[in-house]
């Protein structure tokens, strides 16, 4: 049984089968609605990132120094978290577009987003600094019992996104509906369509007033394309379970 645990924005909680716990882009001290910080955190093992603005790259650097989890994101979010006392490719994992590691039993797929972005690090919070950022990305994550989840991250609609689904097949698809700096929900629910996951879960929206959406609209495009298709809506600190058992 998988976990899933909706942290507010678009951070996220995994509980794996064999109790392993993944956080993804961990934004949480400064989030206005995120369930918990990063003072209630006591356990992590893989922290995964997506990108570097502020509201993804988040809290990463400091639950990984406080936990001993292992840090995954691209190579360049590497050497900035190495600055910042991370040793690079120990205490993180660098993966490109295209690439996998295995981590404790877990495997973890980075594919494309397409999303601008900068690296929106401490620099930024203290002296409204950015630093060159290095794209963004998605993740595939694939659990000890062969659980599929697709972590989107921040994304425009993009063909390859039937590539994806037809790849890695995923079980779970978390994808952004917010409509402002992402896909909103129409365009997640033609991702959905290329995709083909058993469930979507909304992500990235109702933060702030800019990005406030009614997954009403998502659920009812997806009633009317995509049958068999279940939409889980989450609050901050909801809950879903999974087995594919």
């Amino acid at each position: 049984m998988v976990s899933i645990i909706w942290l507010g924005h678009a951070a996220f909680k995994i509980v794996t089968d064999k109790g392993k716990y993944i956080y993804l882009d961990p934004w949480l001290n400064r989030n206005p609605v995120s369930s918990i910080k990063t003072k209630d955190i006591k356990k992590a093992d893989i922290v995964c990132v997506t990108h570097g603005h502020n509201d993804h790259i988040g809290d990463a650097i400091e639950i990984v120094k406080t936990t001993g989890a292992k840090l995954v994101c691209s190579p360049e979010i590497g050497h900035y978290a190495d600055s910042k006392g991370l040793k690079y490719n120990e205490a993180s994992c660098t993966l490109n577009i295209g690439g996998s590691a295995r981590i404790d039993g877990i495997t973890i797929h980075m594919t494309f987003a397409a999303h601008l972005t900068e690296l929106y690090g401490e620099e930024w919070l203290s002296e409204g600094k950015m630093l060159p950022g290095a794209g963004s990305a998605g993740y595939v994550i694939e659990t000890e019992n062969g659980v599929r989840i697709y972590f989107a991250g921040d994304t425009g609609l993009f063909t390859d996104m039937r590539m994806i689904g037809e790849i890695y097949n995923p079980n779970i698809a978390i994808l952004p509906i917010g409509g402002k700096y992402n896909m909103g929900p129409k365009l997640a629910s033609i991702a959905v369509k290329w995709i083909r996951p058993e469930i979507v879960i909304p992500m990235h929206y109702n933060t702030f007033p800019i990005i406030k959406q009614d997954t009403k609209v998502l659920e009812d495009y997806i009633k009317e394309s995509i049958p068999g298709v279940k939409l889980v809506v989450l609050k901050p600190g909801g809950k879903f379970k999974y087995s594919n058992t």
